[in-house]
């Protein structure tokens, strides 16, 4: 790049807009990090940049060609998008799939639409790519190269230079083009519109592979200003966080989606924030975008924060896609005009873009071309559908020929997907959508995607189930509402609560969040198109008419007939459960007093949440995980809190966990596996609504005073003892997960040698001898397995944690490995040193009863569930190692494989699968 270029001179492509800012030695960026955070100048970005341009050469990289970045913190980023950038390559962020099972039809999908990029990944995040033949580097390795700037690419303003894809399904996503020439227009009309400068520090923590992380890294260095980026963890975990790096780093320019202010009101409510904490008179615009603004949830945000310095006129709504490099559309006149509003409009456009509304036909009903033929009077225009058209819009998408046709209309204008007016200000307002989506806290999710998940589901009849969005009135975003039908007979209701559960549970595990409404209807009640195709906007129609009421009220009485009638909280600890129950589970409605946790619908991440909120509001230092699983109502929970818990240590010891208590069937009883700890069966439970009780049993010594079992036969005695406390007589289904399949075996073998019959022993991917593979585990390989389940460690760093680890004492092991954890995982775990400690010990203890032991004997029958094994083939685990059990039973066994391998048999991504087949095969063993 030219040496002699003028700062002045302005930009006409990315690498130009560096060169740029890298002349002011002071500007840069300050990432936010833990602890602290780091500054890396604009002008070590670029020296950053050459170097992992040079890389990137190295291995084979050439201009045009495309480059995937798997890099969740924006440091490394940013780093890595510029050294693209500079050799002429074509980055595109990418963001894998919480669930593993989806990354590799995702990167299968990526390989063909790019046509086989490079894919740069962290170290970290290395063991996470499935391997399907793509080349790859690491962001370390890449960042060690000398750089050499004569060799960067010289570039034009209309190449392209980025692309971003859209949040459709996996498997589906487009990749949207954008050339210097989009992303630098995009740039100059947002700082003409809000009149951006040097001073205007923005704050950026949306991640890496939205636009909006793009636009906010681009505008300051456009403006020469400095900017902030931190990681969505780092505000999600504590909204009022937010604020604090408002203060902290004297935040001009900052961007949210609505919900955040809601959730920021709601935090202040319960505990405002020191004055000191807390001073944002420096802040002059906070864009809202992403999603609706919702005027009530604003007006109560700014009133809150009045006292803290913010100014009335902040808040700017605003309107923009991908396809338009972000923000586009800019309301600055919110405070002054539309206070009064449910929605206020999005406001003009940006200088160069101009919008149009159209009707089916394509007449144009309106246009800032235009304005004047909007309306007579402001908000009387008629909704038609946005078309776009500018220099910051994309040309469309990359390599899809056949969504860029359907994405521009015969005159060249963008079709945006969504219905709008122009008033005869020409300000834009949107009502509603043509898109089969729904924007759920600022994020896209498509409603066939979750749609072909719960298809899946025994008690939906198939192709019958529709996704759709909703927003009750006063809701901070939008909400999922879902239609079915059932399976079964409509009529019974333990189906249909069934079916409810199931999909709750299933949106919750896909998705992360729950529906706000799902609706059992007939199957003529979901609108079809001539082709069959459902109509989700009517569906959404038809729920704010009321047409939908009887399916809602159905829903309501099958779950009041299985969770009881509402009993209201008493008394303040009641009271403040149940609005902490609320909170955690994200309901509107009143939660009962003696409704359970799990039944509510609480996840075993909900409990770990739980426990901290619970923590927070009654003041306590530790809320012990047995009180929570065992006394899960608010009427249980508060009496338990109030202090009548009763003795502590063994004497309260009771190692019966009821996670799901409805169902005429047989009781299952699950053995936790070697950790001792049963949240791995929670999700899993749900599954037995109204079909059998699922009783979990957990290991002693988690609670305060407990202490370890003395012995094997200890163990099997107290399950034994609990079990039949709940049930006295057989027939009896036991099951246990990977270690607890032998304690299983061992509880089945009592309870038939009482007289009992046993029909169901289930055995989670365990072979019966267990000795050998005991005395294998070192404390290290111990303490690595536990920070490998709890999510404190990569399984790409366990080679190395091992040999390392071992060289130390006990007690610095575990030191390291809390250490060195995500803390945002040691926060969601409430987990410290001594905790983690106790519990290593705890698995330790499992791991010496399990050295003695040796079966004998016989039971009827096993059913043995086998999965991808921790070493060779599922076929030679199958042979070599299950089978064994043939030995040790009277009759046939049957062998049943499942999803996943061995530490995620029962994970999101798989507990759909293995709850269908577990329950058919409890069907079959139980009659």
């Amino acid at each position: 790049m030219p040496e002699n270029i003028p700062a002045t001179t302005p930009a006409t492509t990315l690498p130009h807009l560096l060169e740029n800012a890298a002349r002011d030695t002071d500007r840069g960026i300050t990432f936010i990090g833990d602890p602290g955070g780091s500054f890396l100048s604009y002008a070590e970005l670029r020296e950053s940049a050459c170097r992992v341009s040079q890389g990137l050469r190295g291995h084979g990289a050439a201009p045009g060609d495309r480059v995937l970045i798997v890099a969740t913190e924006p440091e490394q980023f940013f780093r890595v998008f510029w050294g693209c950038v500079l050799a002429g390559l074509v980055p595109c962020p990418l963001a894998l799939p919480a669930d593993p099972s989806r990354r590799q039809t995702q990167l299968g999908h990526l390989r063909a639409l790019l046509g086989d990029p490079l894919v740069v990944v962290s170290k970290t995040a290395y063991g996470d790519l499935p391997d399907i033949g793509l080349r790859t580097a690491t962001v370390e390795d890449l960042s060690h190269t000398s750089p050499d700037p004569a060799q960067d690419h010289v570039a034009a303003p209309d190449d392209l230079t980025l692309l971003m894809l859209t949040s459709g399904s996996t498997g589906s996503s487009k990749a949207v083009r954008l050339t210097h020439a989009n992303l630098l227009a995009a740039q100059a009309g947002k700082a003409d519109a809000l009149r951006l400068g040097p001073a205007d520090t923005t704050l950026n923590w949306i991640s890496t592979d939205h636009i909006a992380a793009i636009e906010a890294h681009l505008l300051p260095m456009f403006n020469g200003a400095d900017q902030v980026m931190a990681t969505p963890a780092t505000v999600l975990a504590d909204p009022v966080e937010f604020l604090r790096l408002l203060t902290a780093h004297r935040i001009g320019v900052t961007f949210t989606p609505n919900f955040l202010f809601g959730q920021i009101n709601q935090a202040l409510a319960q505990r405002p924030a020191p004055q000191q904490e807390v001073d944002l008179s420096q802040v002059r615009y906070i864009i809202s975008g992403g999603e609706a603004t919702v005027t009530a949830t604003v007006r109560d945000f700014l009133t809150t924060l009045s006292g803290y310095g913010l100014r009335e006129d902040v808040i700017v709504p605003a309107f923009g896609m991908t396809e338009t490099c972000a923000g586009s559309v800019f309301n600055p006149d919110f405070a002054t005009r539309d206070l009064d509003t449910e929605f206020p409009p999005l406001g003009r456009p940006v200088r160069g873009l101009r919008i149009r509304i159209t009707d089916g036909d394509g007449t144009v009903l309106a246009s800032t071309d235009d304005p004047g033929t909007a309306a007579a009077r402001p908000g009387t225009a008629e909704p038609g559908e946005v078309h776009l058209r500018g220099p910051m819009v994309t040309d469309g998408y990359y390599g899809n020929d056949e969504a860029t046709a359907q994405a521009f209309t015969a005159d060249g204008w963008f079709r945006t997907g969504d219905l709008g007016r122009l008033d005869s200000d020409g300000r834009l307002a949107l009502v509603g959508r043509t898109k089969d989506s729904v924007i759920v806290n600022g994020v896209n999710y498509y409603s066939h995607d979750l749609e072909a998940v719960l298809d899946k589901l025994d008690d939906v009849r198939r192709g019958q189930i529709a996704a759709f969005p909703i927003r009750p009135e006063g809701a901070d975003s939008e909400q999922l509402a879902v239609a079915f039908a059932p399976s079964g007979d409509p009529a019974d209701d333990t189906a249909v609560y069934r079916a409810i559960v199931a999909i709750r549970s299933s949106t919750v595990m896909h998705w992360g969040f729950r529906p706000q409404l799902i609706l059992p209807v007939d199957e003529k009640q979901i609108p079809r198109s001539n082709l069959g195709k459902i109509q989700r906007t009517r569906l959404r129609g038809a729920v704010e008419a009321g047409d939908l009421d009887a399916a809602a009220r159905r829903a309501s009485e099958v779950s009041t007939r299985f969770l009881g009638p509402y009993v209201a909280p008493e008394g303040e600890a009641e009271t403040t459960l149940a609005a902490v129950y609320a909170r955690v589970l994200n309901v509107a409605t009143a939660v009962p007093a003696t409704a359970s946790f799990f039944d509510l619908g609480g996840t075993s991440l909900d409990v770990l949440r739980l426990k901290l909120e619970i923590q927070a509001a009654f003041g306590i230092a530790d809320v012990p995980m047995a009180t929570l699983l065992q006394a899960p109502t608010v009427r249980a929970l508060a009496g338990r809190l109030t202090g009548a818990q009763g003795v502590e240590g063994d004497s309260a010891y009771d190692p019966l966990v009821p996670l799901q208590v409805t169902g005429d069937g047989t009781p299952l009883f699950c053995v936790h596996p070697g950790l001792g700890e049963v949240l791995v069966f929670v999700n899993l439970a749900k599954y037995f609504t109204g079909e059998r009780p699922f009783y979990a049993l957990r290991a002693r010594g988690f609670g305060q005073g407990e202490t370890h079992f003395g012995s094997f036969a200890e163990m099997v005695a107290t399950y034994v003892e609990s079990i039949r406390r709940v049930q006295p007589h057989g027939p009896y289904a036991v099951a246990g997960y990977s270690y607890g399949g032998a304690v299983a075996f061992e509880i089945a073998k009592r309870l038939e040698a009482d007289g009992d019959e046993v029909k169901f022993v289930g055995v989670f991917n365990l072979p019966p001898r267990i000795a050998d593979r005991m005395n294998e585990i070192t404390f290290t390989d111990g303490a690595i397995n536990l920070a490998l389940f709890l999510e404190l460690i990569d399984a790409a760093d366990v080679e190395g944690l091992t040999t390392s680890l071992r060289l130390l004492p006990e007690a610095e092991q575990l030191a390291h490995l809390v250490e060195q954890a995500p803390k945002r995982r040691l926060t969601e775990l409430d987990l410290t040193v001594e905790r983690f400690t106790a519990w290593v010990h705890l698995a330790q203890n499992m791991v010496h009863l399990g050295r003695d032991y040796e079966p004998s004997g016989s039971v009827a029958r096993t059913q043995v569930f086998y999965c991808t094994p921790l070493r060779g083939t599922k076929q030679e685990w199958l042979d070599n190692q299950l089978r064994h059990w043939d030995d040790f039973t009277r009759d046939t066994n049957r062998y049943v494989e499942v999803d996943g391998e061995h530490y995620t048999l029962m994970s999101p991504q798989h507990v759909g699968t293995f709850q269908a087949t577990l329950r058919r095969e409890l069907a079959r063993a139980l009659g």
